[in-house]
């Protein structure tokens, strides 16, 4: 089953997509949650990791969201 998962999840349609929902969704984030460092020049190596974090946040959720329905589909599908 895991082999399974990760075989889908590292399709390039479900990469693609959860690298599209991570850059947009982390960024938001980042300006939401980083912005004041940001815009006062305090970032530092700590708030650049929790940057690379909020980036992968949305990423993971993509891609588990995404893998999680095909399975379903997969299993809902009836048998001939």
């Amino acid at each position: 089953m895991v082999q399974e998962w990760l075989r889908i999840a590292s399709t390039k349609p479900i990469v693609m997509r959860g690298l599209k929902y991570g850059l947009v969704v982390g960024s938001i984030l980042i300006i939401i949650n980083h912005g004041n460092a940001i815009t006062g020049g305090t970032v530092d190596s700590t708030r650049v990791i929790q940057m690379m974090l909020t980036l992968l946040v949305p990423y993971c959720v993509s891609t588990a969201s995404s893998v999680g329905a095909i399975l379903d589909h997969r299993n809902s599908k009836p048998e001939a």
